[in-house]
């Protein structure tokens, strides 16, 4: 399978569609949000199958674009998994955030996550030297 990463917003139905497949309910609940979100990333890329040019996934930054930029979605439809998307989106991120001097994201802690996101080149905060911390306060 091949496909192709592009910046660009997909359209409203293509976002209800991807997240809904992945299963993030939380954004799913409220779709004109989904959309109020995509629209004031930094960042937003977009994984299309070279075959049909269907969204098969996504990742999207929230960033100053100087010092700061945050991971905040990487998903890919579930017959694409495992197949490279996922990996070539952060790639994609990371290179058009070269400039920036941190990039941060925060995920479940099952431990395929932590494997999968250090081999992309991520650390977890508290094996930084010296340590970090991380907090976060959810609603």
């Amino acid at each position: 399978m091949t496909f192709s990463i592009e910046a660009e917003n997909p359209t409203a139905a293509e976002l209800h569609e991807l997240y809904a497949a992945v299963g993030w309910t939380a954004y799913t609940a409220t779709p004109q949000q989904l959309e109020q979100a995509i629209a004031g990333s930094y960042l937003v890329l977009a994984a299309r199958s070279t075959a049909d040019k269907s969204l098969i996934g996504l990742a999207r930054t929230i960033s100053d674009g100087h010092t700061i930029a945050y991971l905040q979605d990487v998903l890919v439809a579930p017959k694409h998994q495992r197949l490279g998307v996922g990996r070539a989106l952060i790639s994609s991120v990371l290179d058009h955030s070269a400039h920036i001097r941190q990039v941060v994201l925060l995920t479940d802690a099952e431990h395929t996550q932590r494997a999968f996101y250090e081999s992309c080149g991520f650390t977890e905060s508290h094996d930084v030297s010296p340590p970090l911390r991380s907090f976060v306060r959810l609603s």
